[in-house]
């Protein structure tokens, strides 16, 4: 396919995640011609999404390739003309790096599951009291117990569940490659293999905690959608307008959030958000709701108000909230559950704005601000790259790109040289920032992103309903540190298999993920146990399985940091440390209007109805007056609208 691909495009991108893929439908949607490639062999980048064999096999894709030294340059300089120079682009991703896989469940029945291939090491302190053993670079032999330690000290590449070739031999590799556990026997129920319902289950007897093994996980791995980069959609963000406006959604679902809670004084709790949350709840006092609702109110149109907090516009947030004579749980609360800031991270200003946003969008599609798109966060992307192809964008994945061709005399690039020596030109060139050498980001200081990934048998904090979806901020414990945001996801979500949460934390690096995250882990979770316990009496959620890895936030990055790039290579960075996804989608349009200026970006798509072709004399309809919302939310108050903001919070 790729030596009958055409050589003369308009817009030529590189690498497949949101910013790219946005910026791709959008060229495509106003006439462009685009070719849209990918190095790797799944779309998304550090935005994709993955089973949990495809996630195996993308640690030990990249243990490999960190293994293998690099390979010898294909004869691509015999292409570059004398008025033409070359600018290497980088051949590995080294945008993930300590990469860190523990498993605390027991094998279970089945003895032939194997576990990671790769390099490993026994770290000195494992949230564990059991037995670990080292595992060898080969399978192992022997028996090992119920905590093992995969070790990576490379960068990361992904192998998702929506690349069908990948994930159609990842549960064999999984038998094939990871090593065995042996570990104490537990009796297991049949019932892992009973579909996934979104319908809540009769909960009036507390059913008794299910024991879950590894066997199981492995064998319910493509019930599992795990995302690199831990995101939700704020209902008034800029995605869902976007989602909405071009009619990307249709190709999504989304649920919302159901639930934000708070890490206080070493417990979970509630936070009520809506007006009726707040007088339901059974945490806040009687002057306390008043209290909060008189804030909140405020906060609503606090521009009215500047009397209210000018005097503290050099003051941080929490100092500010001090001064309004609110009890310390309902500054903790509006601290770190609404505005979702840590006691230094902004000023007055800047909290009253998150709180302000937060607030305004509640009640457009349910009780909290948030929605999660079902089968996880790389299912966006993948919805802008099939508005780019319904255009008639061209899609090459596994397709490395050697260098950008540049002219001399003008100094733009003029064309990129693939793996197979084919020469393709273009007038615009869109580039993820990982595939830039490290020549050309020699003066760039990047940032790092701590993540971890978890799967757990129970939620942090229990309820009636099992299907739930939290958000919980825990706050830095020592001064200087960073707040911890966590996510966790229920099987209705589709990211994990029925009776077991898939936990993503998240915050800003400043040592090694494991380093910054362990403690926190430890604080809300217990590691699976082998010993026969009670377990209706264990006070927090067992740890079954835990991925540690930290990434690069490129986000920061200013243009003019990169060295020697033409003016007509434009550079995407990747996923940055907040909660939305608003960077990226203010990136993809700021990019759009340098290159084409005079366009609007992502336009809606034309109605078929209003299509008329020359021999029909019905003239047609202004464009996208019947745009309808096509997401389909599991929610009651789903076709709900946003009435007024204020009515929200008003006594």
């Amino acid at each position: 396919m790729a030596n009958s691909l055409p050589t003369e495009f308009d817009v030529i991108v590189m690498g497949t995640g949101l910013p790219e893929s946005i910026l791709a439908a959008a060229c495509s949607r106003s006439g462009q011609r685009v070719l849209h490639l990918d190095s790797k062999s799944y779309y998304g980048g550090n935005w994709a999404s993955f089973s949990f064999p495809g996630l195996l096999s993308w640690l030990k894709e990249h243990r490999q390739n960190s293994d293998t030294g690099e390979e010898s340059p294909a004869a691509w300089q015999d292409m570059i003309h004398e008025t033409e120079e070359a600018i290497p682009l980088c051949k590995k991703d080294e945008t993930i790096q300590h990469a860190e896989v523990f498993c605390y469940a027991s094998q279970g029945m089945d003895g032939n599951i194997e576990e990671l291939d790769a390099l490993q090491k026994n770290p000195s302190c494992v949230a564990s009291s059991t037995l670990i053993k080292p595992l060898n670079s080969a399978c192992l032999s022997e028996e090992t117990h119920s905590s093992h330690v995969t070790s990576y000290e490379v960068p990361t590449q992904d192998t998702p569940k929506n690349n069908e070739e990948i994930t159609d031999t990842a549960e064999t590799s999984v038998k094939e490659e990871y090593c065995g556990y042996n570990t104490y026997k537990h009796t297991v129920s049949d019932g892992t293999k009973d579909e996934i319902k979104p319908a809540l289950e009769d909960n009036s007897v507390p059913p008794k905690r299910k024991r879950i093994t590894y066997s199981q996980i492995v064998k319910e791995g493509r019930r599992f959608n795990i995302d690199l980069s831990s995101k939700l959609l704020y209902s008034q963000g800029l995605l869902i307008d976007l989602l909405i406006k071009s009619n990307v959604s249709r190709y999504a679902e989304f649920k919302n959030v159901t639930r934000i809670l708070a890490f206080r004084e070493g417990k979970v709790e509630q936070v009520p958000c809506s007006r009726a949350d707040v007088f339901n709840s059974k945490e806040l006092s009687m002057v306390e709701k008043r209290m909060l609702m008189k804030f909140l109110t405020f906060c609503l149109d606090y521009e009215q108000h500047p009397e209210e907090y000018q005097a503290f516009t050099q003051c941080s947030f929490s100092e500010y909230l001090k001064t309004k004579k609110l009890t310390p749980s309902l500054q903790h609360f509006i601290l770190h559950s609404i505005a979702m800031m840590s006691e230094s991270s902004c000023n007055t200003v800047d909290g009253l704005k998150a709180t302000k946003n937060f607030l305004q969008c509640l009640g457009r599609f349910g009780n909290t601000p948030f929605l999660f798109p079902l089968y996880g966060q790389g299912e966006i992307p993948q919805c802008f790259c099939r508005m780019c192809a319904v255009f008639g964008g061209i899609y090459c994945l596994r397709h490395k790109v050697q260098c950008l061709v540049v002219d001399r005399e003008s100094g733009r690039c003029k064309a990129i040289i693939d793996h197979l020596g084919q020469r393709i030109n273009a007038k615009y060139f869109i580039v993820e920032d990982s595939y830039l050498s490290e020549e050309t980001c020699s003066s760039v200081q990047y940032k790092q992103i701590s993540r971890a990934v978890l799967i757990t048998d129970q939620s942090v904090l229990k309820t009636d309903s099992d299907q739930q979806i939290s958000i919980l901020t825990v706050p830095p414990v020592e001064p200087g540190a960073h707040a911890v945001r966590i996510t966790e996801l229920c099987s209705s979500t589709m990211t994990c298999m029925k009776d077991t949460y898939l936990v993503h934390l998240t915050c800003s690096s400043s040592k090694t993920a494991r380093e910054d995250l362990e403690s926190v882990v430890k604080k809300l979770f217990t590691p699976y146990s082998e010993t026969e316990v009670d377990q209706e009496e264990l006070p927090k959620p067992e740890l079954l399985w835990a991925l540690y890895f930290n990434m690069r936030d490129s986000s920061g990055v200013s243009r003019s940091s990169y060295s020697g790039l033409p003016s007509n290579v434009y550079v995407c960075t990747g996923p940055d440390c907040g909660l939305g996804s608003e960077h990226a989608v203010k990136q993809a349009e700021t990019l759009f209007h340098e290159i084409f200026p005079s366009e609007e970006f992502c336009p809606p798509p034309p109605n078929p109805e209003d299509i008329f072709f020359d021999s029909d004399e019905k003239p047609a309809e202004p464009l996208g007056t019947n745009n309808i919302i096509m997401a389909k939310l599991e929610s009651s108050e789903g076709s709900k609208n946003l009435e007024s903001s204020g009515k929200q919070f008003q006594n």
